[in-house]
């Protein structure tokens, strides 16, 4: 209801996460704080670093979405050319973007040291931590959205002046009508309205002196913005020319993607034990101290999205939790992975693994027959899910790398 007033539309990802109301609530406030409310970093950084991260995945809908949202806030529009358009020190962060985006278990002490030691182009470390949370919360999000199928089904929507519908004029209020647009009304019940109320000299002269003012105002933002209305029409147009900009021009080494974990070469990389390091012991205070309450927001989102009632089990959304961390390389020492065969059909799972592993706008993952038998809440259950462990994932081995550099 809030997005319906404020904006004249609804977000299609919030269409489908408003299934599960506490859910959507605990993920609109992350949102809001880690995009908009006060941080290290300003505004037109982190839209363009959640472009960035978007365009990782090819993701077309989050890409046009901040790539838009990036103007508004009085973004450059020359960085949207690309991301050799884009200050020195975001393009520092296209390497950490694709480690985390694709092969998490990559991100190194050293990558963080480059970062926080580059001379003039060098972040701090809590515009870093600030960073890799709206990486991470982007790249998880792009898995929603194609788990979703939302990003095919993407064209811009024109939205309505303050959030009202496109047929509702603010002066029918002045003819009574005060609670729906005039085209959602039957032709009868408009008709003897207008009957009822035009028998009123009163309210004629009323009409008429609404009708007059307006006019005077019009003309008076009209002569006020004349001068700009070439210059505004060519910026629209620049801004939607922008927005659809391909996604690869905001990244580097286009053919650096995911890897199975298990079969990797480099056998140096070991597997990331959470009886080590943990977001509840560990990743928690570090975040949340370096950038203040957004481990609180981050961990409300991860008990509620594993508490949420459905259908499903708490075994069941174990297993899809644990199964996403095992093919990034993290495991569970306490856990029987047997139980990831037991409660998950094979095809369930080549469609998790295609959520959380690989999205991208030319990689549409085949539903698991099992699906079918699915509510539509429970398919999105399982998409947040997914998310929201590809998240915690990403933000564990961004969190242990800062925590070597902050010991070394």
């Amino acid at each position: 209801m809030k997005a319906l007033v404020s904006r004249g539309s609804v977000d299609a990802v919030f269409q489908q996460m408003a299934s599960h109301p506490q859910y959507l609530e605990s993920f609109l406030r992350t949102q809001h704080y880690i995009l908009h409310m006060d941080g290290p970093l300003p505004l037109p950084y982190r839209h363009y670093i959640a472009i960035m991260a978007a365009a990782r995945h090819h993701c077309n809908y989050l890409v046009y979405l901040h790539s838009a949202q990036f103007l508004r806030v009085g973004g450059d529009p020359l960085w949207l050319q690309g991301l050799e358009a884009a200050p020195p020190r975001l393009r520092l962060l296209a390497h950490i973007n694709k480690v985390l985006a694709h092969q998490p278990w990559l991100t190194a002490c050293s990558h963080i040291q480059t970062l926080l030691k580059s001379g003039e182009q060098c972040w701090s470390l809590a515009e870093l931590v600030q960073a890799v949370v709206i990486l991470a919360h982007c790249h998880a999000l792009c898995s929603f959205v194609f788990g979703c199928d939302t990003d095919s089904d993407f064209v811009p929507r024109a939205k309505s002046p303050n959030g009202t519908p496109p047929t509702f004029c603010p002066f029918d209020a002045a003819n009574g009508n005060t609670n729906v647009p005039q085209s959602l009304a039957t032709p009868s019940e408009h008709i003897t309205r207008r009957r009822s109320l035009d028998s009123s000299c009163d309210m004629a002269c009323l009409k008429e002196r609404i009708q007059k003012s307006q006019e005077e105002r019009e003309k008076r933002e009209e002569r006020l913005l004349q001068t700009q209305t070439l210059q505004q029409t060519d910026m629209e147009e620049e801004e939607e020319i922008i927005c659809f900009a391909d996604p690869s021009r905001f990244i580097t080494d286009p053919n650096f993607c995911y890897v199975e974990f298990a079969r990797r070469e480099e056998d140096h990389f070991q597997v990331f034990r959470v009886q080590d390091y943990s977001w509840e012991d560990h990743g928690f205070s570090l975040v949340n101290r370096l950038y203040s309450d957004i481990g609180h927001l981050l961990d409300d989102r991860f008990r509620s999205v594993t508490t949420l009632p459905s259908l499903h089990s708490s075994d069941l959304k174990r297993a899809i939790w644990n199964y996403i961390h095992c093919v990034l390389g993290i495991r569970y020492d306490d856990y029987d992975y047997g139980e990831v065969n037991q409660l998950l059909a094979r095809d369930l799972k080549l469609y998790i693994k295609a959520v959380a592993c690989f999205p991208d706008a030319t990689k549409t993952p085949v539903c698991p027959l099992s699906w079918a038998l699915l509510k539509t809440s429970e398919r999105i259950h399982v998409n947040l899910l997914i998310m929201e462990a590809r998240l915690q994932a990403e933000l564990l081995y961004a969190l242990r790398a800062i925590t070597q550099y902050m010991i070394a």
